[in-house]
């Protein structure tokens, strides 16, 4: 493992490119599906869109432990323990496996039954129904595509991960065609044509990746018995892991919530906010990478006990992201009417929309706050902070606030993207004050121990 250890002291940017394409291939495989949809019905983009969110929610739960092993392998390398990495991604592989056979069983048997809790149209449960049952029954396979990823990224190969994520998106936009459309007189599936070409792709995925991770590290994954302290190295994870993931959970559940409130405001609304969040999705994708990119960089300082340039790399990814962020919303919103012609021609959902996107200016450097902040604390060891302040911002500020702006002053969807910008400035600049606190009590440097 000697070439990861020269990658993980590699820059934020050679570390943060191949990150930054990788996640733009995994929102493009997204908005490849809503868009192709588009062109069916918006009906069919309603419908994904609301079981996505349920999908998204238990695709979340996988990170408890593939969180986790990104900031311990990372942290082992820094200390030269090259072989508890490799202990560490064995006990992540089988655990996540496991998880995910279990979440896939519940999906299949229970999907239809959790649609109808959603409030949804005739028309649109049906299709959400279906395409819940046939995706959520594969999830086992997106948990162990996130165990690779997470693997290879810690010991430094973003780029190779994101090559796997680039074949993944090609193979799902062929698909999508050839089971959407119906090129060549064959038939067309609709929803269940994406579901389909979804978890194909993630299939394909899942091979190559097990297969070059065995290769680029030497056969990390070993069988259960052989590893030393299977059941420490668990607890590890589960440790760095549950509040890690805790935060994610709690934004999906957040989002659930404020969708069903979306219900009451009609399917125009509910397909508008799909619309919009696959479009501000590009906005901050840059955050997102530079995010991980810094828990990589911060876990692997933090192992080597370069505490120093621990705390000066947060604080740089946190200038960066902001600016890019910012910059980003505004090209988007210059942009609005030629990027929402794509997905629809409806006026009623590209007035409000175009309104969503010029929030965003607003939003979108708050948003930088958390990504970059919370992956830096994590990274430091404090994972509980984020969680708990999660809890309480987005239950408190981003849900209250959503139904009071949304319903109750009848400010629609504006109401809600209002609140979740209150949310987002909210948790960064309590994190920004957690971050200088843990190293600077006392006026001397001090890390929290792992």
């Amino acid at each position: 493992m000697g070439k990861s250890n020269s990658n993980q002291q590699a820059g934020l940017w050679k570390i943060t490119w191949p990150l930054f394409l990788e996640i733009l291939l995994f929102i493009m495989m997204g908005n490849a599906d809503t868009l192709m949809l588009s062109q069916y019905a918006d009906d069919a983009v309603a419908a994904v869109g609301v079981s996505n969110q349920v999908l998204n929610l238990l695709v979340i739960m996988f990170g408890f432990v593939t969180t986790g092993t990104a900031i311990l392998v990372a942290n082992a390398l820094g200390a030269q323990r090259e072989e508890k990495a490799r202990d560490i991604i064995t006990v992540s592989f089988w655990a996540n496996g496991l998880f995910g056979l279990i979440i896939s069983l519940v999906m299949g048997l229970l999907g239809w039954q959790i649609m109808q809790w959603m409030n949804l149209e005739a028309a649109v449960l049906e299709q959400a129904a279906q395409y819940t049952q046939w995706v959520g029954g594969f999830l086992v396979v997106q948990a162990l595509v996130m165990t690779v990823s997470a693997s290879l990224r810690a010991h430094g190969f973003t780029k190779d991960s994101m090559m796997i994520t680039l074949g993944m998106n090609i193979i799902n936009v062929i698909g999508n065609y050839i089971l959407v459309f119906g090129p060549w007189g064959l038939p067309s599936y609709g929803v269940m044509g994406v579901a389909f070409s979804t978890t194909f792709s993630r299939i394909l995925g899942m091979i190559v990746g097990l297969v070059y991770l065995q290769y680029k590290l030497k056969r990390p994954i070993k069988r259960w018995s052989k590893i030393t302290a299977p059941t420490k190295y668990l607890k590890e994870l589960l440790r760095i892991g549950l509040p890690s993931a805790g935060e994610h959970l709690t934004y999906d559940a957040t989002q659930m919530v404020v969708t069903y409130i979306i219900t009451f405001m009609g399917t125009a609304a509910l397909t508008t906010k799909v619309y919009a969040t696959n479009i501000v999705m590009f906005i901050f994708l840059s955050a997102i990478a530079i995010g991980q990119g810094t828990q990589i960089l911060v876990g692997y300082k933090m192992g080597s006990k370069a505490y120093k340039s621990a705390y000066q790399q947060g604080i740089q990814s946190l200038k960066i992201a902001i600016g890019i962020s910012f910059l980003a919303a505004i090209v988007v919103y210059i942009f609005a009417d030629p990027i929402l012609a794509i997905f629809t021609q409806d006026p009623e959902i590209t007035v409000v929309a175009k309104q969503i996107l010029l929030l965003s200016i607003l939003m979108e450097p708050g948003r930088a706050f958390n990504l970059v902040m919370g992956n830096a604390l994590r990274a430091k060891g404090d994972v509980r902070y984020p969680m708990y302040l999660a809890m309480a911002s987005m239950w408190g500020v981003a849900v209250v606030f959503s139904y009071v702006f949304g319903l109750g002053f009848g400010w629609g969807l504006i109401g809600c993207w209002l609140a979740f910008a209150m949310d987002e400035w909210l948790r960064g600049v309590l994190m920004l004050i957690r971050w200088n606190k843990g190293f600077r009590d006392t006026g001397a440097l001090r890390a929290m121990s792992f």
